[in-house]
């Protein structure tokens, strides 16, 4: 399958998937191993190598303000353009996708989608640009069939692919902070502030983003990073995005110990008080009390979340606070009663 973002320089070809812009030789792979330059085309040779496909909540994701309670047919391939050295998932994310592995065509995944009674699909696990053209087809199919398209993705790809992703059918972005322009142990070579720009880009495009900061000891905790995390929330995204700010535990070849609850504490009430970003959560450590949703402005609890789902909804029905009146930013519909179907 050829891909439709490069341009052919010399003999080489400049990938313009994400902003990594690979420029590849003949018969080179680029940095995420999913595209090649064969014969002067890029060819996504990971086109439909799917390695997991599994039924998910979006709280999960996590995703709280973006169709709650519902479900995503959540899918993902091999490789990546970042390599964390702490990567939950780097069975995944440090392979790559082989001739021998069967294509899955975008129809099979929509019918299972369909099938299983999912409200959307989620390109998920590893990081989905690499599965860039598939994305465009499957998605661009589940919208014709009623269903999301939504994405947990570093933010890492060009503006032309985003205006791409959005207009084939992803309305959601989780999208992950992995750190500042001061941060040296690792990512160095990434530029983090296009991570905020390209979820800029996909709020002026009317898709819903919350942003991920996954906060890792002696790494991206310190006073000058988070600082320069939250200021950039505030400014370039605003108040009503939410920001999920998540522990790490010890994961692949990073030992350091796990971030102090206390830690993610100190950094929700900073986030809170001194950038006024109103809906902050704390994940990873099970609490209730830090995966609700609590009016911004009378405090009154609104959503309550457990174990991936909504327990609880209080909001009117066009998504106010019952007490104050205060519009809660809420994406899609609120699915009621809704089955969580393994299989």
């Amino acid at each position: 399958m050829e891909e439709n973002l490069y341009e052919i320089k010399d003999s080489k070809i400049r990938c313009s998937v994400c902003e990594r812009r690979c420029l590849i030789e003949e018969g080179k792979k680029g940095m995420c191993k999913n595209y090649a330059n064969i014969e002067g085309k890029l060819i996504h040779i990971g086109y439909g190598k799917l390695s997991a496909i599994e039924n998910r909540p979006i709280e999960i994701k996590p995703l709280f303000h973006y169709y709650p309670n519902s479900t995503a047919l959540t899918f993902s391939g091999f490789g990546c353009n970042f390599y964390c050295p702490w990567c939950q998932n780097y069975h995944l994310s440090f392979s790559e996708p082989k001739e021998e592995i069967p294509t899955i065509s975008p129809e099979y995944l929509v019918n299972l989608a369909l099938k299983n009674r999912d409200e959307g699909l989620c390109a998920s696990f590893n990081e989905p640009t690499t599965l860039f053209t598939y994305l465009l087809d499957v998605f661009s199919l589940g919208k014709e069939k009623g269903l999301y398209g939504t994405m947990v993705t570093n933010g890492y790809f060009t503006l032309k692919a985003l205006e791409e992703l959005v207009e084939s059918g992803v309305s959601g972005f989780s999208i992950d902070i992995k750190g500042c322009p001061e941060m040296k142990r690792a990512l160095g070579t990434i530029d983090h502030k296009k991570v905020f720009r390209n979820a800029r880009k996909a709020l002026d495009l009317n898709a819903h983003v919350e942003m991920i900061y996954l906060v890792i000891t002696n790494t991206n905790d310190f006073e000058e990073c988070y600082k320069w995390i939250f200021k950039q929330h505030s400014e370039m995204l605003g108040e009503e995005v939410p920001l999920h700010i998540n522990r790490y535990y010890p994961m692949f070849r990073w030992k350091e110990k796990a971030t102090s609850v206390d830690k993610l504490l100190e950094l929700k009430e900073i986030a809170q008080r001194e950038y006024n970003i109103n809906y902050v959560y704390i994940g990873n450590i099970g609490s209730i009390k830090h995966e609700s949703t609590h009016c911004p402005k009378c405090g009154k609890t609104l959503i309550i979340r457990a174990n991936h789902r909504v327990i609880e909804w209080n909001l009117t029905k066009d998504k106010k606070c019952p007490r104050c009146g205060t519009k809660i930013p809420i994406y899609g519909e609120f699915i009621k009663d809704k089955g969580f179907i393994l299989f």
